[in-house]
Protein backbone atom coordinates (compact mmCIF):
# COMPACT_ATOMS: atom_id res chain seq x y z
CA UNK A 1 0.00 0.00 0.00
CA UNK A 2 1.18 3.66 -1.06
CA UNK A 3 2.02 5.54 2.05
CA UNK A 4 2.30 9.67 2.19
CA UNK A 5 4.09 11.62 4.72
CA UNK A 6 4.55 14.25 3.19
CA UNK A 7 1.70 15.84 1.91
CA UNK A 8 1.92 19.15 0.70
CA UNK A 9 -2.40 19.73 2.77
CA UNK A 10 -4.10 22.81 3.50
CA UNK A 11 -4.45 23.07 7.33
CA UNK A 12 -7.23 21.45 8.98
CA UNK A 13 -9.41 24.95 10.87
CA UNK A 14 -9.90 24.47 14.63
CA UNK A 15 -13.70 23.29 13.96
CA UNK A 16 -12.69 20.91 11.66
CA UNK A 17 -10.07 19.49 13.34
CA UNK A 18 -12.27 19.06 16.39
CA UNK A 19 -14.34 17.37 14.10
CA UNK A 20 -11.50 14.90 13.20
CA UNK A 21 -10.74 14.44 16.47
CA UNK A 22 -14.15 13.13 17.16
CA UNK A 23 -14.00 10.83 14.32
CA UNK A 24 -10.74 9.11 15.30
CA UNK A 25 -12.27 8.78 18.73
CA UNK A 26 -15.03 6.57 16.74
CA UNK A 27 -13.13 4.94 14.95
CA UNK A 28 -10.42 4.08 17.79
CA UNK A 29 -13.23 2.32 19.64
CA UNK A 30 -14.59 0.38 16.98
CA UNK A 31 -10.74 -0.87 16.34
CA UNK A 32 -10.38 -1.48 20.08
CA UNK A 33 -13.18 -3.73 20.20
CA UNK A 34 -12.06 -5.48 17.54
CA UNK A 35 -9.22 -6.59 19.18
CA UNK A 36 -6.70 -4.11 17.95
CA UNK A 37 -7.95 -3.43 13.84
CA UNK A 38 -11.09 -3.35 11.60
CA UNK A 39 -11.30 -3.90 7.94
CA UNK A 40 -10.30 -1.41 5.63
CA UNK A 41 -13.68 -1.51 4.23
CA UNK A 42 -15.10 -0.80 7.68
CA UNK A 43 -12.80 2.06 8.23
CA UNK A 44 -13.68 3.54 4.81
CA UNK A 45 -17.06 2.78 5.92
CA UNK A 46 -17.13 4.95 9.62
CA UNK A 47 -14.67 7.94 7.83
CA UNK A 48 -17.31 8.35 5.12
CA UNK A 49 -20.90 7.80 6.47
CA UNK A 50 -20.97 7.17 10.24
CA UNK A 51 -24.30 8.91 11.18
CA UNK A 52 -23.22 12.70 12.27
CA UNK A 53 -19.84 12.19 12.17
CA UNK A 54 -18.64 10.69 8.72
CA UNK A 55 -17.67 13.03 6.06
CA UNK A 56 -20.64 12.21 4.05
CA UNK A 57 -23.16 12.62 6.83
CA UNK A 58 -21.73 15.65 8.83
CA UNK A 59 -21.90 19.21 7.77
CA UNK A 60 -18.93 19.87 6.43
CA UNK A 61 -18.60 21.68 2.65
CA UNK A 62 -17.60 19.17 -0.06
CA UNK A 63 -18.56 20.26 -3.40
CA UNK A 64 -17.93 23.17 -5.44
CA UNK A 65 -14.71 25.63 -5.11
CA UNK A 66 -14.90 26.24 -1.42
CA UNK A 67 -15.45 22.22 -0.51
CA UNK A 68 -12.94 19.53 -1.32
CA UNK A 69 -13.92 18.58 -4.93
CA UNK A 70 -16.13 19.31 -8.65
CA UNK A 71 -18.38 17.09 -9.64
CA UNK A 72 -19.68 17.36 -13.29
CA UNK A 73 -23.16 19.05 -12.47
CA UNK A 74 -21.10 21.54 -10.45
CA UNK A 75 -18.33 22.07 -13.30
CA UNK A 76 -21.25 23.68 -15.80
CA UNK A 77 -25.18 23.09 -16.16
CA UNK A 78 -24.21 21.45 -19.79
CA UNK A 79 -23.97 18.26 -18.53
CA UNK A 80 -27.42 18.32 -17.16
CA UNK A 81 -28.85 19.77 -20.22
CA UNK A 82 -26.95 17.06 -21.81
CA UNK A 83 -28.42 14.47 -19.53
CA UNK A 84 -31.96 15.86 -19.98
CA UNK A 85 -32.14 13.98 -23.50
CA UNK A 86 -32.08 10.69 -22.47
CA UNK A 87 -33.92 11.41 -19.63
CA UNK A 88 -36.52 13.14 -21.51
CA UNK A 89 -36.80 10.47 -24.43
CA UNK A 90 -36.91 7.20 -22.05
CA UNK A 91 -40.27 9.14 -19.75
CA UNK A 92 -41.61 9.61 -22.88
CA UNK A 93 -41.39 6.26 -24.41
CA UNK A 94 -42.12 5.27 -21.16
CA UNK A 95 -45.28 6.47 -21.05
CA UNK A 96 -44.36 8.86 -18.16
CA UNK A 97 -42.44 7.90 -14.87
CA UNK A 98 -40.35 8.78 -12.39
CA UNK A 99 -36.92 10.24 -11.88
CA UNK A 100 -34.60 8.82 -8.57
CA UNK A 101 -31.64 10.56 -8.33
CA UNK A 102 -29.53 8.76 -5.46
CA UNK A 103 -26.53 11.09 -3.69
CA UNK A 104 -27.77 14.78 -5.21
CA UNK A 105 -24.54 16.39 -4.20
CA UNK A 106 -25.77 20.37 -3.59
CA UNK A 107 -29.24 19.27 -5.92
CA UNK A 108 -27.28 20.97 -8.90
CA UNK A 109 -28.05 18.67 -11.35
CA UNK A 110 -31.76 18.13 -10.18
CA UNK A 111 -32.41 21.69 -10.99
CA UNK A 112 -31.00 21.96 -14.24
CA UNK A 113 -32.69 18.73 -15.20
CA UNK A 114 -35.96 19.74 -14.41
CA UNK A 115 -35.38 23.18 -15.80
CA UNK A 116 -34.12 21.26 -19.25
CA UNK A 117 -37.38 19.18 -19.41
CA UNK A 118 -39.56 22.04 -18.57
CA UNK A 119 -37.56 23.89 -21.90
CA UNK A 120 -38.54 20.87 -23.49
CA UNK A 121 -42.19 21.48 -22.84
CA UNK A 122 -42.44 18.56 -20.51
CA UNK A 123 -44.92 18.12 -17.60
CA UNK A 124 -42.21 18.27 -14.64
CA UNK A 125 -42.36 14.49 -13.56
CA UNK A 126 -41.94 13.34 -9.77
CA UNK A 127 -38.39 13.61 -8.56
CA UNK A 128 -37.27 11.90 -6.00
CA UNK A 129 -34.28 12.46 -4.11
CA UNK A 130 -32.65 9.50 -1.91
CA UNK A 131 -29.55 11.17 0.48
CA UNK A 132 -28.33 10.04 3.23
CA UNK A 133 -27.10 13.38 4.51
CA UNK A 134 -29.11 15.33 6.25
CA UNK A 135 -27.11 18.42 6.23
CA UNK A 136 -26.87 17.50 2.44
CA UNK A 137 -30.91 17.54 2.32
CA UNK A 138 -31.10 20.64 3.71
CA UNK A 139 -28.56 22.47 0.89
CA UNK A 140 -30.81 20.67 -1.78
CA UNK A 141 -34.29 21.64 -0.57
CA UNK A 142 -32.89 25.35 -0.53
CA UNK A 143 -31.65 25.40 -3.46
CA UNK A 144 -34.67 23.70 -5.47
CA UNK A 145 -36.93 25.67 -3.39
CA UNK A 146 -34.89 28.63 -4.83
CA UNK A 147 -34.36 27.83 -8.53
CA UNK A 148 -37.70 26.00 -9.16
CA UNK A 149 -40.32 25.58 -6.34
CA UNK A 150 -42.90 24.52 -8.74
CA UNK A 151 -40.79 21.42 -9.26
CA UNK A 152 -42.82 17.76 -7.41
CA UNK A 153 -39.45 16.63 -5.37
CA UNK A 154 -39.57 14.45 -2.97
CA UNK A 155 -36.99 13.21 -0.58
CA UNK A 156 -36.61 9.17 0.24
CA UNK A 157 -35.02 7.43 3.02
CA UNK A 158 -34.92 4.07 1.36
CA UNK A 159 -34.70 3.07 -2.19
CA UNK A 160 -38.37 3.42 -4.21
CA UNK A 161 -40.52 0.43 -3.41
CA UNK A 162 -40.77 -2.52 -6.20
CA UNK A 163 -42.70 -1.76 -9.36
CA UNK A 164 -40.84 1.49 -10.15
CA UNK A 165 -41.01 3.07 -13.65
CA UNK A 166 -38.83 5.80 -15.29
CA UNK A 167 -34.96 6.47 -14.89
CA UNK A 168 -32.11 5.74 -11.58
CA UNK A 169 -29.24 8.69 -11.67
CA UNK A 170 -26.10 8.05 -9.76
CA UNK A 171 -23.12 10.47 -10.91
CA UNK A 172 -20.27 9.80 -8.79
CA UNK A 173 -21.93 7.58 -5.85
CA UNK A 174 -20.17 3.64 -6.37
CA UNK A 175 -16.61 4.94 -6.52
CA UNK A 176 -17.60 6.54 -2.87
CA UNK A 177 -18.65 2.75 -1.61
CA UNK A 178 -16.34 0.52 0.73
CA UNK A 179 -13.73 -1.16 -0.79
CA UNK A 180 -11.96 -4.29 0.80
CA UNK A 181 -8.18 -4.56 0.06
CA UNK A 182 -6.36 -8.13 -0.46
CA UNK A 183 -2.91 -8.28 -0.97
CA UNK A 184 -1.09 -11.06 -2.57
CA UNK A 185 1.40 -12.60 -0.77
CA UNK A 186 4.42 -14.67 -2.81
CA UNK A 187 2.79 -17.93 -2.03
CA UNK A 188 -0.08 -16.76 -4.15
CA UNK A 189 -2.13 -16.39 -0.52
CA UNK A 190 -4.54 -13.63 0.24
CA UNK A 191 -3.88 -10.99 2.94
CA UNK A 192 -6.46 -8.66 4.15
CA UNK A 193 -5.76 -5.22 4.72
CA UNK A 194 -6.81 -3.58 7.44
CA UNK A 195 -6.58 -0.45 9.80
CA UNK A 196 -5.05 -0.27 13.32
CA UNK A 197 -3.66 2.71 15.39
CA UNK A 198 -0.12 2.77 16.69
CA UNK A 199 1.70 5.74 18.16
CA UNK A 200 -0.76 8.45 17.74
CA UNK A 201 -2.31 7.76 14.41
CA UNK A 202 -3.72 5.30 12.14
CA UNK A 203 -1.62 2.37 10.35
CA UNK A 204 -1.99 -0.54 7.84
CA UNK A 205 -1.58 -3.86 9.20
CA UNK A 206 -2.47 -7.12 7.61
CA UNK A 207 -4.19 -9.86 8.64
CA UNK A 208 -3.17 -13.56 7.20
CA UNK A 209 -7.46 -15.08 7.96
CA UNK A 210 -9.20 -14.31 4.50
CA UNK A 211 -13.04 -14.48 3.73
CA UNK A 212 -14.07 -17.47 1.72
CA UNK A 213 -15.98 -15.47 -0.74
CA UNK A 214 -13.11 -12.68 -1.19
CA UNK A 215 -10.99 -15.46 -1.89
CA UNK A 216 -13.53 -16.82 -4.49
CA UNK A 217 -13.82 -13.45 -6.02
CA UNK A 218 -10.27 -13.01 -6.53
CA UNK A 219 -10.13 -16.39 -8.39
CA UNK A 220 -13.03 -15.85 -10.34
CA UNK A 221 -11.03 -12.24 -11.56
CA UNK A 222 -7.81 -14.00 -12.14
CA UNK A 223 -9.89 -16.87 -14.51
CA UNK A 224 -11.26 -14.02 -16.06
CA UNK A 225 -7.64 -12.28 -16.42
CA UNK A 226 -6.37 -15.61 -17.87
CA UNK A 227 -3.62 -15.09 -15.73
CA UNK A 228 -2.85 -14.96 -11.68
CA UNK A 229 -1.73 -11.86 -9.69
CA UNK A 230 1.60 -11.38 -9.01
CA UNK A 231 3.01 -11.52 -5.49
CA UNK A 232 2.69 -7.82 -3.76
CA UNK A 233 -0.44 -6.50 -6.23
CA UNK A 234 -3.40 -5.38 -4.45
CA UNK A 235 -6.67 -6.21 -5.38
CA UNK A 236 -9.58 -3.86 -4.78
CA UNK A 237 -13.35 -5.50 -4.44
CA UNK A 238 -16.68 -3.53 -3.93
CA UNK A 239 -19.05 -5.92 -3.11
CA UNK A 240 -21.33 -3.45 -1.32
CA UNK A 241 -21.73 -1.86 -5.29
CA UNK A 242 -23.17 -4.81 -7.18
CA UNK A 243 -25.07 -5.84 -3.87
CA UNK A 244 -26.66 -2.20 -5.17
CA UNK A 245 -26.79 -2.61 -8.60
CA UNK A 246 -28.96 -5.78 -7.78
CA UNK A 247 -31.19 -4.03 -5.15
CA UNK A 248 -31.95 -1.22 -7.91
CA UNK A 249 -32.77 -3.43 -10.68
CA UNK A 250 -34.84 -5.94 -8.82
CA UNK A 251 -36.99 -2.70 -8.08
CA UNK A 252 -37.33 -1.62 -11.14
CA UNK A 253 -40.11 -2.39 -13.33
CA UNK A 254 -39.19 -0.42 -16.25
CA UNK A 255 -37.18 1.94 -17.21
CA UNK A 256 -33.09 2.30 -16.82
CA UNK A 257 -30.35 2.63 -13.97
CA UNK A 258 -27.62 5.34 -15.57
CA UNK A 259 -24.52 5.37 -13.79
CA UNK A 260 -21.57 7.80 -14.35
CA UNK A 261 -18.35 7.07 -12.18
CA UNK A 262 -14.80 6.81 -12.23
CA UNK A 263 -13.65 3.18 -13.74
CA UNK A 264 -12.71 0.44 -15.95
CA UNK A 265 -13.94 -2.80 -17.12
CA UNK A 266 -12.13 -5.53 -15.39
CA UNK A 267 -9.21 -6.39 -17.50
CA UNK A 268 -8.15 -3.07 -17.59
CA UNK A 269 -8.98 -1.95 -13.71
CA UNK A 270 -6.98 -5.39 -12.71
CA UNK A 271 -3.91 -4.07 -14.76
CA UNK A 272 -0.35 -5.17 -13.94
CA UNK A 273 0.38 -0.91 -14.06
CA UNK A 274 -2.37 -0.62 -10.98
CA UNK A 275 -1.12 -3.04 -8.77
CA UNK A 276 -1.51 -0.53 -5.79
CA UNK A 277 -4.80 0.16 -6.69
CA UNK A 278 -6.67 3.14 -7.39
CA UNK A 279 -7.16 4.13 -3.69
CA UNK A 280 -7.23 8.60 -3.70
CA UNK A 281 -8.33 11.07 -1.36
CA UNK A 282 -9.56 14.56 -2.26
CA UNK A 283 -8.89 17.81 0.59
CA UNK A 284 -9.88 20.95 -0.48
CA UNK A 285 -8.95 20.01 -4.04
CA UNK A 286 -5.79 18.29 -3.36
CA UNK A 287 -5.40 15.21 -4.17
CA UNK A 288 -3.51 12.28 -2.46
CA UNK A 289 -3.30 8.79 -1.87
CA UNK A 290 -3.27 8.80 1.72
CA UNK A 291 -7.07 7.48 3.17
CA UNK A 292 -5.79 7.19 6.88
CA UNK A 293 -4.94 10.90 7.35
CA UNK A 294 -7.43 13.54 7.72
CA UNK A 295 -10.45 11.05 9.24
CA UNK A 296 -14.08 12.79 8.53
CA UNK A 297 -12.39 15.64 6.51
CA UNK A 298 -11.53 14.18 3.21
CA UNK A 299 -13.51 12.20 0.57
CA UNK A 300 -12.11 8.37 0.15
CA UNK A 301 -12.55 7.10 -3.09
CA UNK A 302 -11.43 3.69 -5.00
CA UNK A 303 -12.29 3.19 -8.66
CA UNK A 304 -15.41 1.42 -10.54
CA UNK A 305 -15.11 -2.31 -11.91
CA UNK A 306 -17.68 -1.58 -14.35
CA UNK A 307 -17.58 -5.72 -15.30
CA UNK A 308 -19.10 -6.87 -11.90
CA UNK A 309 -21.78 -4.12 -12.02
CA UNK A 310 -23.05 -5.34 -15.12
CA UNK A 311 -23.45 -9.08 -13.77
CA UNK A 312 -24.90 -8.17 -10.74
CA UNK A 313 -27.03 -6.34 -12.92
CA UNK A 314 -27.75 -9.16 -15.69
CA UNK A 315 -28.06 -11.74 -12.71
CA UNK A 316 -31.74 -9.22 -11.73
CA UNK A 317 -33.15 -9.29 -14.89
CA UNK A 318 -31.52 -6.18 -16.63
CA UNK A 319 -29.22 -5.76 -19.42
CA UNK A 320 -26.35 -3.47 -20.33
CA UNK A 321 -28.01 -1.44 -23.01
CA UNK A 322 -24.85 1.22 -23.03
CA UNK A 323 -21.46 1.31 -22.00
CA UNK A 324 -19.29 4.28 -23.43
CA UNK A 325 -17.16 7.52 -22.09
CA UNK A 326 -18.31 10.68 -20.68
CA UNK A 327 -17.33 12.68 -23.56
CA UNK A 328 -19.21 10.46 -25.90
CA UNK A 329 -22.06 10.25 -24.33
CA UNK A 330 -22.29 14.28 -23.89
CA UNK A 331 -21.43 14.38 -27.35
CA UNK A 332 -23.81 12.12 -28.50
CA UNK A 333 -26.69 13.81 -26.54
CA UNK A 334 -26.22 17.11 -27.62
CA UNK A 335 -23.32 18.84 -25.98
CA UNK A 336 -22.45 20.97 -28.71
CA UNK A 337 -25.59 22.13 -30.38
CA UNK A 338 -25.77 23.38 -26.14
CA UNK A 339 -22.73 26.02 -26.18
CA UNK A 340 -23.99 29.65 -25.67
CA UNK A 341 -24.70 31.65 -28.98
CA UNK A 342 -22.00 34.20 -27.78
CA UNK A 343 -19.39 35.49 -30.41
CA UNK A 344 -16.12 33.40 -29.83
CA UNK A 345 -13.51 34.92 -27.46
CA UNK A 346 -16.14 36.76 -25.35
CA UNK A 347 -15.98 35.66 -21.33
CA UNK A 348 -19.48 33.90 -21.62
CA UNK A 349 -17.76 31.65 -24.43
CA UNK A 350 -14.47 31.26 -23.11
CA UNK A 351 -15.49 30.19 -19.75
CA UNK A 352 -18.51 27.49 -21.40
CA UNK A 353 -15.18 25.78 -23.40
CA UNK A 354 -13.34 25.74 -20.29
CA UNK A 355 -16.09 23.68 -18.66
CA UNK A 356 -16.37 21.25 -21.67
CA UNK A 357 -12.86 20.51 -21.88
CA UNK A 358 -13.03 19.53 -18.02
CA UNK A 359 -16.16 17.61 -19.05
CA UNK A 360 -14.46 16.07 -22.18
CA UNK A 361 -11.00 15.98 -22.44
CA UNK A 362 -9.08 12.75 -22.63
CA UNK A 363 -7.11 12.13 -19.56
CA UNK A 364 -9.85 13.99 -17.34
CA UNK A 365 -13.17 13.35 -16.87
CA UNK A 366 -13.85 12.58 -21.08
CA UNK A 367 -12.30 9.24 -20.55
CA UNK A 368 -11.78 8.45 -17.24
CA UNK A 369 -15.62 8.60 -16.24
CA UNK A 370 -17.68 5.56 -17.90
CA UNK A 371 -21.39 6.06 -18.46
CA UNK A 372 -23.14 2.80 -18.40
CA UNK A 373 -26.83 2.25 -19.12
CA UNK A 374 -28.46 -0.87 -17.49
CA UNK A 375 -32.45 -1.61 -19.21
CA UNK A 376 -35.24 -3.32 -17.52
CA UNK A 377 -38.61 -3.57 -19.35
CA UNK A 378 -37.34 -1.15 -21.90
CA UNK A 379 -36.10 -1.82 -25.69
CA UNK A 380 -33.10 0.53 -26.61
CA UNK A 381 -32.03 2.52 -28.59
CA UNK A 382 -31.53 5.16 -25.76
CA UNK A 383 -30.19 8.86 -26.40
CA UNK A 384 -26.45 9.33 -25.11
CA UNK A 385 -25.32 5.87 -27.20
CA UNK A 386 -24.60 6.38 -30.73
CA UNK A 387 -21.19 7.01 -30.36
CA UNK A 388 -18.32 5.04 -28.86
CA UNK A 389 -19.46 1.49 -27.53
CA UNK A 390 -17.53 -0.01 -25.11
CA UNK A 391 -19.69 -2.65 -24.30
CA UNK A 392 -17.31 -5.11 -25.71
CA UNK A 393 -14.60 -4.63 -23.52
CA UNK A 394 -16.73 -5.51 -20.26
CA UNK A 395 -15.80 -8.84 -21.12
CA UNK A 396 -19.32 -10.47 -20.71
CA UNK A 397 -20.35 -14.07 -21.64
CA UNK A 398 -22.97 -14.32 -24.06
Amino acid sequence: MRESSALELPIPSRDARAHHDRVVARIRAEIDRHGGSIPFDRYMELALYDPGLGYYAAGLRKFGSEGDFMTAPEISPLFSRCLARPVGDLLESLGGGTIFEVGAGQGSMAVELLRSLEGQGMTLPPYQILERSAALRAVQRALIDREIPSAPVTWLEDFPPHGFRGVVLANELLDSFPVRLLQVSADASLVELSVGWESGRFTWQRAAHERDEDRDAVRRIERDLAQPFPPGYLVELGPSRAAWVREVIERLEAGVVLLFDYGYPRREHYHPQRGHGTLLCYYRHRVHSDPLILAGLQDITAHVEFTSLAEAARAAGAEVVGFTTQASFLLSSGLAEMMPNDPPGTPAYLAASQQVKQLTLPGQMGDLVKVMALARGFDPPLTGFSGLDLRARLGLQR
